[in-house]
């Protein structure tokens, strides 16, 4: 799996976020396999918050895109990959049941 991980709007994620990102990333092995491409957009707004985006490709074609928004990045990431495997998850049981 393809991952990118970018910071805007001056926000650049240091070697904490990308730990903690590498630690949440292990949740998904069970869908890594079917996943092509990740794609993480870390940014924080004028008003303190932190919105993190996700946008993923599976081999079969099949795309996803979630949005998170929160005030703590941890929070955020913590529900933006909660997000993922769940959606992750439902598109693989999709393919399989074919």
């Amino acid at each position: 799996m393809n991952l990118e991980i970018k910071g805007t709007h001056g926000y650049s994620p240091g070697g904490s976020t990308r730990e903690y990102i590498d630690k949440k990333l292990k949740r998904l092995n069970h869908v890594e396999s079917h996943m092509a491409d990740l794609h993480l957009t870390l940014n924080r707004e004028k008003n303190g918050e932190f919105r993190t985006e996700a946008n993923f490709h599976f081999r079969w074609g099949a795309m996803g895109h979630i949005r998170v928004a929160d005030r703590d990045l941890f929070k955020a990431l913590d529900s933006l990959f909660d997000k993922i495997e769940v959606k992750a998850t439902k598109e693989k049981d999709k393919i399989q049941e074919h």
